[in-house]
């Protein structure tokens, strides 16, 4: 219903995708109100939550709802489509482990292996076993970080700011093997951007090639991702959507994305495996697709089916009784309130293991996860659904807690509720 002739231009584009969000399915007889996601959303739009949004339901095979409302720019007056290009930040996580586990199937690695095994500059690494009056008293852990550590974000890596907008993946990562662990690995949860981040180099390192052709060759290629990327090409850019936070007086204003500076298109910007990628509604829900459907898209196997097994099944206790850590070194571990109690982790993926609080309305075995800027991505097994939220907000307050995802997931269960009775 989304595509389009490639030759037709840019104003016919926009009508047809206008025409596609006001021709979609009527929910239910004439004189109904609007689809449960539409109103919703449009909710948040109004009362300044949000300025736009793109939600998509879909089963293991098509796509069965699709709602762009409000703006992309606000400034400019521009429609949401659903072609429009978000910044999904963490939500690239999931895409970078399944890589790991791609070179697990072909039994290139395990992920049980130390990491010092493929990066030699983690040998010797010390961990934080004291603090005393601002000093710092280390000794060696009882064991190696593993792959498996950096994939369920128990391996204690301490991060550290990029040394320029410009250095390599090997550059940035080499400075993690210098900071000393925050804990023993495997004994505490933190969730860890440099854990991820070296995932990605330990892809460059036994794939030989650059994270990101290594990324586009195993994953975006095989799932027909076109518009998903760690640097949009300027026409890409085009039809990103704005980010927003909120001012002083509780209006929306447009931010930079200050987690990725260096101009969008700037190709020798570091590509970050942990949270750089940018991408639509359409490209993330084939993702998931592909998850739910064994591993396979488009014919091809992209994972073997045990191992996307694996990837979504619960490897970690409850975040209510594991600690983590804010960004800089801490003074003590802190309980993980802005991830929510109930959910556990699996192989790079969030997992539901008692649906609570904002994640209530998914079952348990739900699998996703989120991004920094309120992106985010589920995938039910149980009852083959995928489920996508697409906006741009910056500095929600309670993070994974906003009413605004509780809300779509609400929505979102009442418009499948829906759809499968109709």
């Amino acid at each position: 219903m989304f595509e389009y002739a490639e030759t037709w231009g840019p104003h016919m584009k926009r009508i047809l995708f206008t025409l596609a969000i006001v021709l979609s399915p009527l929910w239910g007889s004439s004189g109904q109100s609007a689809s449960p996601l539409r109103e919703t959303m449009e909710s948040y739009v109004e009362s300044r939550v949000i300025a736009g949004s793109v939600t998509i339901i879909a089963s293991k095979d098509r796509v069965l709802s699709c709602e762009a409302v409000g703006h992309a720019d606000i400034a400019t007056q521009e429609v949401m489509r659903p072609d429009h290009l978000f910044w999904i930040a963490s939500m690239t996580k999931p895409l970078t482990a399944v890589c790991v586990l791609q070179l697990q199937d072909e039994g290139l690695l395990t992920i049980d292996d130390p990491v010092a095994k493929y990066l030699p500059e983690f040998q010797g690494q010390w961990k934080i076993s004291q603090r005393d009056k601002g000093r710092l008293l280390l000794t060696r852990p009882r064991r190696a970080v593993t792959i498996r550590d950096l994939l369920t974000h128990t391996s204690g890596l301490s991060d550290t700011e990029r040394p320029r907008n410009e250095s390599t993946l090997a550059e940035l990562v080499g400075l993690y093997s210098k900071m000393p662990l925050y804990f023993e690995p495997g004994s505490k949860w933190a969730y860890s951007n440099p854990g991820i981040n070296t995932l990605g180099r330990i892809v460059e390192v036994v794939s030989g090639l650059p994270f990101h052709a290594a990324l586009q060759q195993r994953v975006l290629d095989p799932c027909a991702m076109k518009d998903t990327t760690l640097w949009p090409t300027p026409a890409q850019a085009q039809h990103l959507a704005t980010a927003y936070r909120h001012d002083n007086e509780g209006n929306l204003a447009a931010t930079d994305n200050a987690v990725l500076p260096g101009g969008i298109s700037n190709r020798k910007r570091t590509p970050v495996p942990g949270g750089g990628l940018y991408s639509t509604a359409k490209d993330v829900t084939a993702f998931y697709q592909m998850m739910l459907n064994g591993g396979m898209s488009h014919g091809v196997q992209v994972l073997k089916k045990e191992t996307v097994s694996r990837m979504t099944r619960m490897q970690t206790e409850d975040f209510k009784k594991i600690a983590w850590q804010p960004a800089q070194p801490p003074d003590r571990f802190v309980d993980p309130s802005f991830f929510l109690n109930g959910m556990s982790w699996g192989l790079g993926f969030q997992v539901v293991k008692e649906p609570r609080g904002v994640m209530t309305p998914l079952s348990a075995g739900t699998f996703g996860h989120g991004g920094a800027y309120g992106t985010q991505s589920w995938a039910d097994p149980n009852r083959g659904v995928v489920m996508v939220l697409m906006i741009q907000r910056a500095d929600f307050s309670t993070g994974d807690n906003a009413p605004v995802h509780r809300g779509f997931q609400e929505a979102a269960q009442q418009q499948i509720r829906f759809l499968r009775d109709r």
